[in-house]
């Protein structure tokens, strides 16, 4: 079972290394068929990459924050990181009916 970290910004890996998260793959982009059952994904993944992730049977841990307006679309550093309110939140994720190909 792995522990994987998947994000881009330096400010965030910062961060994880501040509040001692153990870390064994680190990647800046996913492939879910990499991830195996047991194992935990962190990171801010988009819906349908947290899906596969579930699917696969790992875990899926939202790196979550309370960015203000003002600080919206910038790097933020580990201290920057830590005024947001931080928190890694369980989800279970799973496509429902009435996508694309899907009928309700």
């Amino acid at each position: 079972m792995s522990t994987w970290f998947i994000t881009r910004h330096p400010g965030a890996r910062e961060w994880a290394r501040s509040v001692g998260l153990r870390i064994d793959q680190h990647g800046v982009h996913l492939d879910p068929a990499e991830v195996q059952a047991g194992d935990t994904v962190i990171g801010t993944l988009p819906v349908h990459l947290a899906a596969q992730v579930c699917q696969r049977g790992a875990r899926y841990l939202h790196l979550s924050l309370d960015v203000p307006e003002n600080a919206r679309g910038q790097e933020l550093d580990a201290d920057s990181m830590g005024a947001c309110k931080p928190r890694l939140e369980a989800y279970t994720i799973c496509r429902g009916p009435g996508g694309e190909g899907e009928t309700a």
